[in-house]
């Protein structure tokens, strides 16, 4: 029997489950895949990280880091400044205001979810 054609029960299960269909679609699909999660929580923790800082971090590869990254400076959640130290380029990112609103918003998305899925603390 599916939970959402059920009448509303003492237990609240119902009213935690319509609590969580409203909410998972105002999840910001961008900050929610892993990496990208994982970008941009990093980024709120320090003020600056260079892409190798991160690649080593997330533990993950230079063409995987390029994408997801590329795509957070493309929605003005992070900023990028390229420069060389000596003959070497240096990537380095920091979070955007907008990002860490971004990033704010995302967990209090996370969090009323998780709290719905709880329900009432007795």
């Amino acid at each position: 029997m599916a939970r959402a054609a059920r009448k509303l029960d003492p237990s609240g299960d119902d009213v935690r489950l319509t609590s969580v269909q409203q909410d998972i679609p105002q999840l910001d699909r961008l900050i929610h895949e892993k990496l990208r999660l994982g970008i941009v929580s990093a980024l709120a923790a320090a003020p600056t990280l260079t892409f190798s800082n991160l690649k080593k971090l997330l533990d993950t590869t230079d063409g995987n880091l390029s994408v997801h990254a590329r795509k957070l400076e493309e929605a003005g959640y992070i900023l990028c400044e390229k420069s060389f130290e000596g003959r070497v380029p240096k990537s380095e990112y920091k979070l955007t205001p907008d990002g860490r609103k971004a990033l704010e918003r995302y967990l209090d998305h996370m969090e009323a979810l998780v709290r719905a899925m709880r329900g009432p603390r007795v």
